[in-house]
């Protein structure tokens, strides 16, 4: 198949157009730095000509609510009115696990708007909802350090490798879309503090008493997957073997 990523030169894009290669498909990364703007709408039409499965893994430029939202929203109107005029058969769009539970995030909610628009987009369409990924706990521990001290609270997640997500995309555009909602986590639900232990380097203390998740007080289970959630197989302790090697 023709699969176009939109976001294909980003960290996860590039990771994604690699496995759909290796799949045999024909994988298009498509971001600004190739031509092809979602945002501006420059170069869709052309790029998408053809077109299975559009695959959408794009990132906001901004965490404010406002430009983060109008991002989110513009580009998947973009997307999926330029799919259907190509006749794209899949729309796939990359979002997170457990937003309605933890609305209190602002960039959450500019991902739910997202969600809406690609379900009013005229394009059957799969929503994948990921947990965070095992590369972006660094990320949060960094957010919650102050001084020598990282104060992370009990909240549990349930970390995915990034290698096993772009794999897991790769099925999701292989198959038929569900017009709904879909879950991909880790195997295991972690308590954020007890995760920073085990990554914190030497010297600094972490400490339970810190605000759930970016400072957003959210339930301690909201960012954990549901039931029917696809369940990869790499571990936290197995990643970070493979990360000390």
């Amino acid at each position: 198949m023709r699969i176009v990523v939109a976001g294909g030169t980003g960290q996860t894009g590039r990771l994604l157009v690699d496995a759909l290669r290796e799949r045999g498909h024909e994988a298009v990364p498509a971001s600004p730095s190739t031509g092809v703007n979602a945002f501006t709408g420059d170069g869709l039409e052309q790029a998408l000509t053809g077109t299975d499965v559009v695959i959408d893994v794009t990132n906001a430029p901004s965490t404010d609510e406002a430009e983060a939202t109008e991002f989110f929203r513009v580009s998947s109107e973009n997307l999926t009115t330029a799919g259907a005029k190509a006749g794209v058969r899949h729309h796939v769009v990359l979002s997170i696990i457990g937003m309605e539970r933890a609305s209190d995030l602002a960039y959450y909610r500019a991902k739910l708007a997202q969600e809406e628009a690609v379900r009013s987009g005229g394009v059957p369409y799969t929503i994948v909802r990921a947990a965070q990924f095992f590369e972006f706990l660094d990320v949060i521990l960094q957010a919650n350090t102050r001084g020598g001290e990282i104060a992370l609270a009990p909240l549990r997640v349930q970390p995915i490798a990034l290698s096993d997500l772009v794999d897991h995309l790769a099925v999701i555009a292989e198959s038929d879309p569900v017009d709904g909602i879909v879950e991909a986590a880790g195997p295991e639900p972690l308590a954020l503090d007890e995760i920073g232990r085990r990554l914190a380097a030497p010297g600094l203390e972490v400490t339970s008493g810190g605000r759930p998740f970016f400072g957003a007080d959210i339930p301690i289970d909201a960012l954990v997957a549901g039931p029917s959630a696809y369940l990869a197989p790499t571990t936290l302790e197995s990643w970070l073997a493979d990360r000390a090697r």
